[in-house]
């Protein structure tokens, strides 16, 4: 292990390295709500819970094909569910309209999320050693 990596997630070897770029990819803009939203919190929860099913997925292909897990990555994997939770056990069934009060409420639960989310992505980019693709607009020309 390069000095590089003490205290973060640093692939081992090409499973894990797919498996991280894989991740990083499906959590690029899967938190909010997308347009075929219908404007309840159980709907917009519908992709977050779509989003855990997919880091799960990851998960269980991933200890398929490595005979040595990587505990770091395993960690990023399961803190997506643990960080989730609780907005998912809350929101998750609540198919009324939002008001004001509870649209800040749902927002700020989606919010801490995607911090989380972002906070795992940029954790895979360091590691991965593909920091500059979230910095480049995509489409654009690098110089």
């Amino acid at each position: 292990m390069h000095s590089g990596c003490m205290g973060k997630w640093c692939p081992a070897d090409d499973a894990e390295l797919a498996t991280g770029w894989r991740l990083w990819l499906e959590l690029s803009d899967r938190v909010w709500p997308d347009p075929s939203w219908d404007g309840t919190p159980a709907d917009a929860i519908r992709q977050v819970r779509a989003l855990l099913a997919v880091c799960e997925d990851i998960r269980l292909s991933y200890l398929a094909e490595t005979a040595r897990p990587s505990v770091a990555l395993l960690q990023l994997l399961q803190s997506m569910s643990f960080v989730a939770s609780f907005a998912v056990d809350l929101w998750h069934d609540d198919t009324h309209p939002l008001d004001v009060e509870r649209a800040e409420l749902l927002h700020g639960d989606l919010a801490s999320f995607a911090d989380h989310v972002a906070g795992v992505r940029a954790a895979l980019a360091r590691g991965g050693g593909w920091v500059e693709l979230d910095r480049r607009p995509w489409g654009l020309p690098v110089d």
